[in-house]
């Protein structure tokens, strides 16, 4: 995207103008939280206060190991300046080296060396700019911007550089705390995936539990119908089982793609009890072989809710795979409820109990189980745990505007309560 220049900046006649235009540039920014537009105004104010006609801002994408275009201001900009830059290109490249003590690049400075300073200003002059200023953090290039810096004889090359230097610095700090929050937001969602594809051994399991007895009447059907393709009434009724079992294993497949491919979180109306049971059918082969009972108590009269329903069956499967861990091999009961909860002010809610007969944890550790990396795996035996689990399945709850609590007693057990706000009747 490219916008015009909206004008230039009026001359600089004190440190105190220079304060009140950072401090009001610094606020600007401060509104922003897409890193697109947020370098599409620093660009834009940059060139404003350079008097620049065009001008691009280029930020590191570590993805690709390049400098791609996020901004650019002007007339032809973006045929000017190319959407992407190598890291190795000469305009970052020595930017990086000389940061420390130039601030820009133009015709008059100095350059070490004379090859190279041919270089940069030919790289300058391919894309018609004049000025280039870098945007570092913590020594390391983060973006740069390039200006084709107009001229303006009220203004002298001290005020100019005062001036964009402090805008400079001020839109660096803005785009690193950007930055940095996209990357915490990659690393949240890369979490919920590896927390999701670790329960898909569990699932698995049960798919596979489960797929054996309509593959069995499947290959039954295939061997028998050669035999008996003149009785229409085992034709008739062998082929409605077998019909119902095919479209059994695609709902089964289809419910393990779902679960295994992340994707943005996507409401739609759902039926809570629905989700409760799906994730019970999967951990039914382990409770099972560990001689643990499953008990559920669904509400009938539920009212629907507005949810990500992949994102709800993994809360239940971290909660109910927690419960069996908490119980292990020597058995126990897991029992889930559901039923309705009213709030102050008559507004309804749904609630989602798991409760089991597990070892229980400990007071000291129970504030804390919500915790990223908290574990107490490791003291009951089982696989050491990631800490992640109880922190994605908080996470999930508060992003559904829900609430999660926890009680537990050493040695009797322990209980979640999962509370979601119903869609108003």
């Amino acid at each position: 995207m490219t916008v015009q220049p909206t004008g230039t900046a009026a001359p600089i006649s004190s440190s105190t103008d220079l304060l009140d235009l950072v401090t009001r540039f610094s606020k600007e920014m401060g509104a922003l939280t897409d890193v697109e537009a947020l370098s599409e105004h620093i660009i834009r104010e940059l060139c404003r206060a350079d008097a620049a006609t065009r001008g691009a801002l280029y930020l590191l994408d570590r993805e690709h190991e390049c400098y791609r275009r996020a901004g650019s201001v002007g007339p032809a900009a973006e045929s000017s300046f190319p959407a992407t830059l190598p890291l190795t290109h000469p305009i970052p490249h020595h930017l990086t080296e000389v940061s420390r003590s130039a601030p820009d690049i133009d015709s008059s400075q100095d350059s070490p060396s004379q090859d190279r300073h041919k270089t940069i200003q030919a790289a300058m002059g391919a894309m018609r700019a004049t000025r280039s200023l870098p945007h570092l953090s913590r020594g390391r290039l983060i973006a740069f911007s390039l200006l084709d810096a107009g001229v303006d004889p009220d203004r002298t090359h001290r005020s100019v550089s005062s001036l964009l230097g402090a805008l400079a610095q001020t839109a660096t700090n803005a785009l690193d705390t950007n930055m940095l929050l996209e990357d915490l937001d990659r690393s949240h969602l890369l979490m919920k995936r590896t927390d999701r594809l670790k329960s898909l051994e569990t699932i698995a399991g049960g798919f596979a539990h489960e797929i054996r007895n309509p593959l069995t009447s499947i290959k039954t059907f295939i061997q028998l119908a050669p035999e008996r393709k003149d009785d229409p009434e085992f034709i008739r009724e062998f082929s409605r089982i077998v019909l119902d079992d095919v479209y059994r294993i695609e709902r089964l497949i289809e419910e393990i793609l779902d679960y295994a491919r992340y994707m943005e979180p996507k409401l739609t109306e759902e039926d809570i009890n629905d989700i409760v049971s799906s994730s019970l059918y999967f951990i039914g082969v382990k409770a099972d072989s560990w001689g643990i009972k499953i008990e559920k108590e669904l509400a009938s009269d539920l009212p629907r809710v507005m949810l990500d329903r992949q994102q709800i069956k993994q809360v239940f499967l971290n909660l109910f795979l927690n419960a069996l861990d908490a119980m292990g091999e020597r058995g126990g009961t897991l029992r889930v409820r559901t039923r309705n909860l009213y709030k102050p002010g008559g507004k309804q809610w749904v609630q989602i109990e798991s409760e089991d007969s597990g070892h229980g944890i400990q007071d000291v550790n129970l504030e804390h189980i919500f915790d990223p990396f908290f574990t107490t795996k490791h003291e009951s035996g089982e696989h050491e745990g990631t800490g992640l689990g109880l922190t994605i399945v908080h996470q999930i709850i508060q992003e559904h505007h829900g609430e999660i609590v926890v009680r537990s007693t050493v040695g009797t057990g322990t209980t979640f309560l999962v509370n979601l706000p119903a869609i108003p009747s």
